[in-house]
This record gives structure tokens, sequence and C-alpha cells, in this order.
């Protein structure tokens, strides 16, 4: 189930566009998955004929990265990693990844903390069951947890403590969306919006307008807000799965061990997807005075935020 809650009106439709002097535009979709998550890729292109390749190309990316970052496939490269506790050779992706989650880590305090994995379990196992797992399980798990304990470089991946795993449900889809939209770049689409479960932006809307990007809250009922965005990004954590027992958080604190939200929404917006999504789910966790000392570590980016009681804070917006 998706944690993100957001609409986009983005003009999605293949769109024949006469600009004087060139030849004529189009606006063309692909849809699919990322994660999980639906995905999209919406570009301009004057050639028809290098559509299907184009889109074949970045499907087969997605797919690629997937087998790397995804929790839930038992041959990516991450499920072997909290299976066996030890990865050699691991992809460059991947480690390109931690070194950003360890700037993360840092920035907030530790509140961003990828190892929250096992205490995300049990959190997930006391909603299913409706009870407590107890003090012992709730020790263990935190014991289990802290992302000083992974040790890695380019050769090796490797956690200190039995028991350990990692999730990046909180940063992988933003970089996807950002290799995706790097991708499309370089092969020379200047105008393109990436939905990987999180948006990155080349370019802006090929009718001269950036990319709307409006996220809502419809089940607490705060207000809807729009980015609007040309070369950039914005990610959106929720901190809810609908449907789930009791209202399970599933954004874990890593301080608390506890699900202990502070905000029910947060967006994020800024020149990298990977660093909006990761800001995103940490500032679930943080009360808007925190939120805000955090941002100003982070030039280019901006966030609003939604309270329980459907109030909204922005900063830098």
């Amino acid at each position: 189930m998706n944690r993100r809650r957001f609409v986009v009106t983005a003009g999605l439709a293949a769109l024949a566009m006469a600009t004087p002097g060139r030849a004529q535009s189009r606006l063309f979709r692909w849809t699919g998955t990322a994660l999980g998550a639906e995905a999209s890729i919406v570009l301009a292109a004057d050639d028809v004929r290098r559509i299907e390749a184009v889109f074949t190309t970045t499907s087969a990316e997605i797919g690629r990265l997937e087998r790397v970052f995804s929790l839930w496939r038992p041959g990516s490269a991450l499920a072997m990693l909290n299976r066996d506790g030890v990865l050699r050779r691991p992809q460059s992706e991947l480690v390109d990844l931690l070194s950003l989650c360890t700037a993360l880590h840092h920035a907030t305090a530790g509140t961003f903390d990828p190892t929250v994995q096992p205490l995300w379990l049990l959190r997930a196992s006391e909603a299913t069951n409706g009870r407590p797992a107890g003090v012992a399980a709730l020790r263990t798990a935190r014991s289990r947890t802290g992302f000083a304990r992974v040790e890695f470089d380019d050769d090796v991946i490797r956690f200190a403590r039995p028991g350990m795993a990692l999730t990046l449900n909180g940063v992988a889809q933003g970089y996807i969306a950002d290799a995706i939209a790097a991708l499309l770049r370089a092969q020379g689409f200047a105008n393109v919006l990436i939905n990987a479960g999180e948006f990155a932006a080349a370019g802006g809307h090929p009718q001269g307008r950036p990319w709307r990007i409006e996220t809502t809250m419809p089940a607490e009922g705060g207000p809807p807000f729009a980015w609007h965005v040309t070369d950039g990004a914005v990610a959106t954590s929720a901190a809810t799965l609908a449907g789930q027992v009791g209202g399970f958080c599933h954004i874990i604190d890593p301080r608390s061990g506890e699900a202990s939200a502070r905000q029910a929404q947060v967006s994020v917006r800024g020149p990298s997807a990977a660093i909006a999504d990761g800001l995103s789910t940490a500032f679930i966790l943080l009360d808007v005075r925190e939120i805000a000392a955090t941002l100003a570590s982070f030039p280019g980016y901006a966030a609003v935020a939604w309270g329980f009681d459907g109030a909204m804070s922005r900063f830098g917006v």
C-alpha cells in the first residue's frame, strides 16, 4: 500500500503543440511500477519513432534498480544483505545511496535511520496481532538498529551485529526518480516529469510553464498545496498507511523505537528527489521548529507540513 497521498495535475494526456519554427511536439506517457508504487514517465518528443525504444530502456533501468533496492524481492541486493548480514562487491548505486543515507542521518541528528527495519517489523506485528510485543522484544529489536553499525565501502557492506536489516523505502524511490530523469536528460529530452513514487523533473512543461504537482490530504482534510517545479523534485511522506490495523504509523522513530509521528504529512521540494525523499521521511518525526532548523542546512529546499489537526506549516515557500 502506498504511503503517499497526492494528485498530479500536469496536462499529462498526449498533446500536440505547434511552435513557430519548430517541429510539432507531443507529450507521451509511460505507466508502470517502481518499488511497489505506481510510476509514470511523461516526456515531450518531436520524433515519435524514438518513444517505444526510450520507454523500453527506462522501464528496464527501473527494473534493474529495483533489483538493487527492493526490500521484498528475494534476489535483490538489499534482500541478500539483510539475509546474510554482508554483501560483497555491492552495486555502485547501493554504495552511493548508503553514502547519501549517512549524510541524511547526520543532518537529521539520527532521525533518518535506515536500520529501523527490525523495529518496523516489530511494530507491524503488533498492529496486525492487536497486542504489544513486550519489553524484551522491543529491547532486542532496538539492539539491532543504529546506522553507525553499518560498515560499507566499494568492496563490501557489512552489519556489525546479527539480526540487523536495512529499509531504503524512505529514500530509494527518490533516488530512482533522479536516476531516470538524468538518463532521459542525457538522451536529449529537455522536458520530462518522472513519478517513481517521488517526482523528479528535467526542464518544465513544454508549453513554457512549470510542472504542477499538487499534494492533498483527503483522509485528514488538510488544505491542498501545489508545487510548481522546473528542473527539480518533490517528495511526500504521510504518517499512516490507510487500512492498517490501529492506524499504524509506518515511520518509526529510531531514537525511541516508537511509531511517534509529529506530522501527518510532509512534502519537500528541492534539486534532488532522493534528498527530498529522505527529508520528508525524517520530518514526519520532527516538530515544526526542528524541521525549520534542519532545512536550513539544505539550501534550495522547501517544505510544507500538515499537522494531525490539518493545519499547514510552510518552510522556505
